[in-house]
């Protein structure tokens, strides 16, 4: 019988409260848990990293790929924008990790090994291209505009505005649905643990001392039914 497969877990996130707070932390750990258990694997280790995205000199990123290089196991990581979106970055990490490669859980279809580590590349090579594309295009856009004499930005966005009531509102959704997806994993773990109604629910988060949207760690039954509703949207 083949012995089963190492794994060694990165995680992620930009700010010292998520950190703390395991927003975000552990629904990137029961992903890739989950991941693991799927392919009947052993996890060795975890590194968490409390760093930008943005950042390349990540300490706990580089004990993770030594990690993987002496152990021979996969660099497993919940979601791609969680290591980098620079192509030259996720380069080096890819040719660090060692020959068993990187395994990202949000894009299953890429093995590990050799072929993984192409298809990976390739992936963030276009990614890179197509932002530095539009990037361009929208400064070239912006000179010809000026150049013509045309006055930039949107003078009918005033405040008040059905335009700029449009925009918060999208903006308030969107912040909701991510507050939503940090806060689901919290909710699921209490009902495994016997939580049933929206009262349970309420209890079991602020026992863990999770906050809430407005901040605070007192819960009511319509906040968690809000964020059930928010999440299933």
């Amino acid at each position: 019988m083949a012995e089963p497969q190492s794994f060694i877990a990165y995680y992620r996130v930009s700010t010292d409260r998520q950190g703390r707070s395991g927003l975000g932390l552990d629904a990137q750990r029961d992903t890739v848990r989950r991941h693991i258990d799927h392919q009947a694997g052993e996890l060795l280790a975890e590194f968490t990293e409390v760093e930008s995205g943005k950042r390349s000199d990540r300490p706990q990123l580089h004990a993770a790929l030594t990690a993987c290089r002496t152990h021979r196991a996969v660099l497993i990581i919940a979601k791609l924008d969680r290591l980098a979106r620079n192509a030259r970055f996720l380069l080096t990490i890819v040719e660090g990790a060692g020959d068993e490669g990187v395994v990202f859980c949000d894009l299953p279809h890429v093995p590990a090994g050799p072929v993984g580590k192409f298809m990976l590349t390739q992936l963030a090579a276009v990614a890179e291209l197509e932002a530095g594309l539009i990037s361009q295009r929208t400064k070239d856009a912006l000179r010809a505009a000026k150049a013509k004499g045309t006055k930039l930005g949107n003078p009918s966005l005033i405040a008040g505005s059905p335009i700029q009531a449009l925009r918060a509102s999208a903006v308030a959704s969107a912040r909701a649905k991510a507050w939503a997806r940090d806060v689901l994993p919290y909710i699921e773990a209490a009902r495994k643990a016997g939580a049933v109604t929206l009262s349970d629910l309420a209890e079991a988060l602020e026992c863990r001392g999770v906050r809430a949207a407005r901040g605070g760690t007192r819960w009511s039954p319509s906040q968690v039914q809000r964020i059930l509703s928010t999440s299933t949207e």
